[in-house]
């Protein structure tokens, strides 16, 4: 069904969705001068490209690039039909498919900015959790930094973010309320990096100009 909607036909779309409503009159939708673009993160193709990559450098003086010591990106820019065929695409997907773009792997200082500024940043849920408990949750740059170079150390890219902030916060998390009088809770790079534990600090203390 999907091969030809993307060649071009005319489709039955319900206006409401679903088959909860059988007698909606159905909208027809030409699919012919509609552009498809198919994304993915398509997990594993990379090992199918390194493996017929490998197979090329032949010699006593060719050197093969451990596919480990490679970004994703890099590897990915390298694809060709045939890789798809090898991850389960079938032909007839592929040839309506002829333009194959790849994007790189998100750097550092990206990762940063996915946790921090859209809307419903990560950092931003984790802090308004901490605002239910009139705590407030501060990360200080090198421990956003941190987070971002281990996401890249795990190949996870954005999708590992949150599983990192959430090791980090669980414990804290599941012990704040017990605690009385705390403020402010403190994340720096040793915490992300499993060196130590969140910094916690009392209003108490604070108005004494000491911390926990």
């Amino acid at each position: 069904a999907l091969l030809k909607i993307m060649e071009g036909t005319v489709a039955s779309v319900p206006p409401q969705g679903g088959r909860k409503h059988p007698q909606q009159e159905f909208l027809q939708v030409d699919t012919t001068n509609i552009l498809f673009i198919c994304g993915g993160a398509f997990a594993g193709l990379e090992k199918i490209i390194s493996a017929r990559g490998q197979g090329t450098s032949v010699g006593f003086g060719a050197k093969v690039q451990d596919p480990d010591d490679r970004r994703t990106g890099e590897i990915f820019r390298q694809v060709e039909p045939d890789d798809l065929l090898r991850f389960g695409l079938i032909p007839e997907f592929i040839g309506r498919l002829p333009v194959i773009a790849t994007l790189d792997d998100l750097d550092e200082k990206a990762l940063v900015k996915i946790l921090t500024e859209p809307k419903n940043a990560f950092v931003k849920q984790y802090m308004r959790l901490f605002e239910m408990e009139n705590v407030g949750l501060t990360f200080t740059d090198d421990a956003l930094n941190a987070v971002a170079r281990k996401a890249i150390q795990r190949k996870t890219g954005a999708r590992g973010l949150r599983s990192i902030l959430e090791s980090i916060l669980l414990e804290t998390m599941y012990e704040l309320p017990t605690y009385d009088g705390v403020e402010e809770v403190v994340v720096n790079a040793e915490v992300v990096e499993g060196r130590a534990q969140p910094l916690i600090i009392y209003a108490e203390r604070r108005d004494k100009g000491g911390a926990a």
